[in-house]
């Protein structure tokens, strides 16, 4: 059975440790060699108590095998809150079943509660699979072109 939750702001540093070897997964390949050191940092940072970061987790049998990270944010377009999701991720041994759908689900009851107006994210356009999942919880694709900036 997958529990999926939010995670408490004030959770231990084991906790976040468990969160960051998750993400790991996604991000070694392609990440640099300090990537665990600034999830660490990022972490941190989205469980302040003031920070408008949010993270799901799904658990198996005491394992995290999944998480989502949000943040919320304000749009005139959509006149009001809105969240930009920026990871939906499953552990590659965990995937086809349908842990993903599981926790994007508790996102948009989460949203719906706290009356956000909607999601946006982006994904890989080769990306099939994940774009079923989207498109089959109602979503859509916006056309557009993402600009990006490091400091």
């Amino acid at each position: 059975m997958v529990k999926v939750y939010e995670v408490d702001k004030d959770v231990d540093i084991q906790f976040k440790r468990r969160i960051a070897n998750l993400f790991m997964g996604q991000i070694e390949p392609i990440g640099p060699k300090d990537a665990y050191e600034q999830l660490l940092i990022t972490l941190d940072l989205a469980l302040q108590k003031d920070s408008q970061a949010h993270i799901f987790v799904a658990e198996k049998e005491g394992t995290l095998v999944g998480a989502a990270f949000l943040n919320v944010a304000l749009s005139i377009d959509k006149g009001g809150h809105y969240i930009w999701l920026n990871d939906l991720y499953v552990h590659q041994e965990h995937r086809n079943q349908g842990i993903a759908k599981k926790l994007l689900l508790q996102v948009i009851y989460w949203a719906e509660q706290k009356q956000i107006k909607g999601i946006e994210l982006e994904t890989g356009i080769n990306n099939e699979a994940t774009k079923a999942l989207y498109n089959s919880l109602g979503f859509y694709d916006i056309i557009s072109k993402r600009y990006g900036s490091r400091f």
